[in-house]
Parts: C-alpha cells; sequence; structure tokens
C-alpha cells in the first residue's frame, strides 16, 4: 500500500510538472501581453503563423514631438494620398501586391528577408506592381522607441532618391534587424546611415539630411496613422488584388520559399 500511494505521488508531480511545462509552451507561442495601462500589442500565432497584431488606439506612441512642427514633405516617387504608398514596378501593372509591413517587427523581416527578391523579380518581370505600406505601432507596443518611424523617415529619404534604392535599403535594413524586437536598434540616426552605406550611391548629401534632421517625420506619421485607418489588423500583411496570402511558413519568422509563394499567387492574378 506504501508503494501505492509513492506511486501515486510521483504520478501527481510529474503530471504538475507536465501541466507546468505545457503552460510555458503556450505562454511562450502567445508572446508577450502588455498589460498596465494599455493592451499595446500581441503576439499572435494563428494556424501557424506569426504576426504583430495593433491595438485600436491609433499611432500616438511618445514619438510624435519629433514630427511637430515641422513642414510635410512627401518623398519623391511616392503615390496616393500624401505619398504615403511606395510603387515598385510598372504603373499600368494588371496585378498589384499590397505589402504591410513595420520596420521593427520580426515577422516582416522574415518576409522581406524571404521574399522581397521574389517581390522585385516579379515587379521587375511585369507580373505585378508592388505597393509597399508602412505602420509604425511597434515603437509603442514595444514599450516605447523611435525605431519604426525614424526608419521609416529614412526609407522615405531612399525613395526620394530612387525607387531601386529603396528597395536595396529595405533588405539592408530587414537583413540589419536586431536580434531582439524590444531592441530599439533603428532609433539611432547614425545606425540608419551607417546601413545606408551598404547600399551604393544611397549616401547623398540630401538623404543624409533628411535622415539626420527627420524630413519625412511628418509623412512617417501619416503612413503609420494610415495602418489604423484602414483597419489594418497586424504586420506582415501581405495580398494580391486585394486577397489576402498567408507568406509566413510558421517555423519562427521564416516565409515561405519563393516557389511557394509563386504557386500561391497564380491563381489570383489578372491575366
Amino acid at each position: 500500500m506504501a508503494t501505492s500511494k509513492k506511486d501515486q505521488r510521483r504520478g501527481a508531480r510529474d503530471r504538475m510538472r507536465a501541466e507546468h511545462e505545457a503552460q510555458a509552451r503556450r505562454a511562450k507561442l502567445r508572446g508577450r501581453v502588455l498589460i498596465g495601462g494599455a493592451l499595446v500589442a500581441v503576439l499572435a500565432v494563428a494556424v501557424g503563423v506569426g504576426l504583430y497584431a495593433a491595438d485600436s488606439s491609433g499611432s500616438g506612441d511618445g514619438s510624435g514631438d519629433e514630427a511637430a512642427g515641422k513642414p510635410f514633405v512627401q518623398p519623391a516617387n511616392t503615390a496616393g494620398k500624401d505619398g504615403i504608398v511606395i510603387p515598385y514596378g510598372k504603373a499600368d501593372a494588371k496585378n498589384v501586391l499590397s505589402v504591410w509591413l513595420d520596420p521593427r517587427c520580426p515577422y516582416c523581416a522574415g518576409v522581406e528577408i524571404g521574399l522581397g527578391g521574389t517581390f522585385k523579380e516579379q515587379a521587375d518581370a511585369g507580373t505585378y506592381r508592388v505597393e509597399y505600406h508602412f505602420a509604425t505601432f511597434l515603437d509603442k507596443a514595444l514599450g516605447g522607441g523611435k525605431g519604426s518611424k525614424r526608419a521609416v523617415n529614412a526609407l522615405g529619404a531612399a525613395v526620394n532618391e530612387s525607387p531601386e534604392k529603396f528597395m536595396e535599403y529595405l533588405q539592408v535594413l530587414y537583413k540589419n534587424h536586431p536580434a531582439k524586437e524590444s531592441d530599439d536598434k533603428f532609433g539611432s540616426t547614425t545606425t540608419l546611415l551607417d546601413l545606408a552605406d551598404q547600399v551604393p550611391g544611397l549616401r547623398t548629401p540630401a538623404f543624409n539630411k533628411a535622415v539626420k534632421e527627420l524630413t519625412y517625420m511628418p509623412w512617417a506619421e501619416k503612413a503609420g496613422q494610415a495602418f489604423y485607418d484602414q483597419n489594418m489588423q497586424g504586420t506582415p500583411d501581405v495580398s494580391v488584388n486585394g486577397k489576402k496570402l498567408t507568406v509566413n511558413s510558421g517555423v519562427g519568422i521564416d516565409s515561405i520559399t519563393p516557389e511557394a509563394f509563386k504557386k500561391l499567387i497564380t491563381p489570383h492574378l489578372r491575366q
């Protein structure tokens, strides 16, 4: 009888340990839910796909004062109201690939690193025009910071140089994404300028001035606000002709393969 009770206690301890481990795994999958003043972000996992979900409280995140008092300047080579869309590809393309990213979002990094080259390749071939949109809610969601908006300001300076320079710089930023998303690496204009050295010809006086003086910060504010105005739910968000596509692999931050993406998008393309 004593042995039976001992086995029962051991079994109970094993079950408790297993349950604690399961809870820890579930908590890790859920990510961080920030409470105590504002529920600002959830690292969501849905059908094995990671994304950053935004709250609906607007883009105010403590960094708006960097745009205060500055005149609105729209970068060249942009489109839409206030130029908050950055297009790449042929203007008369029959199809439009819409891509929403936040510079500090690790899953966005996975998508751009894994599929950015494919987006460019297919846009160059005329398969579709890519329209980039930028969210900036992670400055607030990750406990404060300036990296999302300052990176969007720098991307505005890059597209002002040329769409090609923008595409190259976007890749450079995400390939040098901070290991921890809470690291406000892109909040440093020095870092943004140093990374621009990897794009030949980007470091013009105009680019340097715009990054240092935050010339396009009011534009970055409008770009970030559009995320809320259009009722977007999270980043990354990729769609073709209005059809949402699942482009995260479900394995870490990695995207699906270029081959898988091409198969995924083909049925939704206008011929």
